[in-house]
């Protein structure tokens, strides 16, 4: 119903910025809320941030809350992340997700199909 190709990863050194770009196929994608997961080596997944069908609703954890922002392009068939102020404890492989729901989930097992993850490494 929708593939999810993850792109913007790399190596950036700490306080620097990246942008994550979750490029999606199919004629629905403002079906779907977003959002983006990572995980670390040895470390669960986790939840980083969400955003609603149109945009009008915005989650994030409280570790990224001020420096990443979340956002959509429904036109462009495509999510975001901005990630700001990076640092080291932010290395992960970078995941975007899609829900067929309006609401933000923040559990990953709510979220039916997965991007194949890009890899961010964030040096001290």
């Amino acid at each position: 119903q929708v593939q999810l190709v993850e792109s913007g990863g790399g190596l950036v050194q700490a306080g620097g910025s990246l942008r994550l770009s979750c490029a999606a196929s199919g004629r629905t994608f403002s079906r779907y809320a977003m959002g983006w997961f990572r995980q670390a080596p040895g470390k669960e997944r986790e939840f980083v941030a969400g955003i609603s069908r149109y945009g009008r609703s915005t989650y994030y954890t409280d570790s990224v809350k001020g420096r990443f922002t979340i956002s959509r392009d429904n036109a462009k068939n495509t999510a975001y992340l901005q990630m700001n102020s990076l640092t080291p404890e932010d290395t992960a492989v970078y995941y975007c997700a899609a829900d067929f729901r309006d609401g933000i989930a923040t559990r990953g097992i709510e979220y039916g199909y997965w991007g194949q993850g890009t890899q961010v490494t964030v040096s001290s």
